[in-house]
């Protein structure tokens, strides 16, 4: 079986590294690993830790580039690497721009298609943007949907996709995510090493944000966000560390309102194994992200999210992520309340992970390995 995974962003290459990694030693399964290269600096940093070397890189990132512009190039440039590596299966991850374009590229090339991360869904196609759209397309178009959760099943089959389709797998974010915390906790020097990136972390609690999404930076929900961190840290009792995300829209909006301000520090974008020990150092996460929201709560994070909606309501129902919205009032509120109230705070943190148990790439090579024929 010739397998051939794309991707082209941080989040989707972190979602992806174990199953590539699973693939390229799985016995009866070729695999080609194809990148877009959408996101540069931060899919290389990905590509290093989990040591994946790809067989195809199209370079596509461009400055300011539409996304009009990404997806017609994406789609040329996947489509010519599946005529040239004659696949049989596709695998996309999530709801990118490089996902969607893999897909429709399989699609008009006629091969079968596996979305991996199947079935999220907000209801509403402007939160967040362009993902739902992405995510619903891709589902159009998939031959086998690889739900994280039963949740994320149940859209699919309101939706009419065919039961036997579908497979629940859990999150392979699970994955990543254990094996860069067990290689920090059995390898003393490599903790050590990153330990000494933050001399700055003084034992205050540490509150670890993250926020880059395109409709919050576009309509206000950044500017809302970063005022309301100016409140929090005006305590004196926590440190703020914001990792500003390289789109130049985001990195100028929050320098120019978080620059200087006490008890906050600007970071550059960590690596994947520096991101995962600052998650298990922190206190609780602020962001607007849909993948921390599955990682956080594995290592016991409560999660305040600046969205409207989210497409992983699993976080919510658990108790382990809470609605902020895109306002500041929210965000503030809250966090106080998880600094003040040990019994909101500890309701939050121990709350079970509802995103699986770290075996979800082993499923999914299974179930190609079924579907052979």
């Amino acid at each position: 079986m010739r397998v051939m995974t794309i991707f082209g962003t941080r989040p989707e290459a972190i979602k992806m590294a174990t199953l590539v990694q699973n693939l390229n030693k799985t016995p009866g399964i070729e695999h080609f690993c194809c990148v877009t290269g959408q996101h540069r600096q931060m899919l290389d940093q990905i590509l290093e830790t989990f040591e994946i070397l790809p067989d195809d890189d199209l370079r596509l990132m461009a400055q300011d580039q539409t996304l009009s512009n990404l997806m017609s190039a994406a789609v040329a440039g996947i489509s010519k690497v599946i005529v040239q590596r004659s696949p049989d299966w596709i695998l996309v991850q999530g709801d990118t721009t490089t996902a969607f374009a893999g897909a429709l590229a399989a699609f008009y090339n006629r091969v079968k298609i596996g979305h991996v991360e199947a079935g999220l869904r907000t209801g509403n196609l402007a939160s967040p943007w362009p993902e739902e759209g992405n995510r619903k397309l891709i589902s159009a178009l998939a031959n086998l949907h690889f739900a994280p959760t039963t949740i994320a099943s149940e859209n699919l089959l309101r939706e009419n996709v065919a039961q036997d389709q579908i497979h629940i797998t859990g999150n392979t974010v699970v994955d990543a995510l254990q094996f860069v915390a067990k290689s920090l906790s059995t390898n003393s020097d490599l903790q050590s090493k990153i330990a000494s990136q933050f001399p700055y972390l003084d034992g205050r609690r540490i509150i670890l944000v993250t926020g880059h999404r395109r409709e919050n930076f576009q309509q206000g929900g950044l500017t809302n966000m970063c005022n309301g961190l100016k409140q929090i840290a005006a305590r004196g009792d926590v440190q703020v560390i914001y990792p500003v995300h390289l789109n130049p829209n985001v990195r100028e909006q929050v320098k120019s309102l978080l620059s200087d301000v006490p008890n906050i520090r600007l970071v550059e974008p960590l690596d994947y194994q520096s991101f995962v020990y600052l998650l298990s150092k922190c206190h609780f996460v602020v962001t607007d992200s849909g993948g921390i929201q599955e990682e956080a709560p594995a290592l016991a994070k409560p999660v305040l999210v600046t969205r409207d909606t989210t497409e992983r309501p699993e976080a919510i129902a658990a108790g382990t992520a809470r609605l902020v919205g895109t306002g500041h009032t929210e965000l503030v509120r809250y966090a106080h309340l998880l600094l003040d109230s040990q019994h909101d705070y500890t309701s939050m943190a121990t709350a079970a992970n509802p995103f699986g148990d770290g075996e979800a790439s082993t499923r999914i090579i299974d179930i190609l390995l079924a579907n052979a024929g």
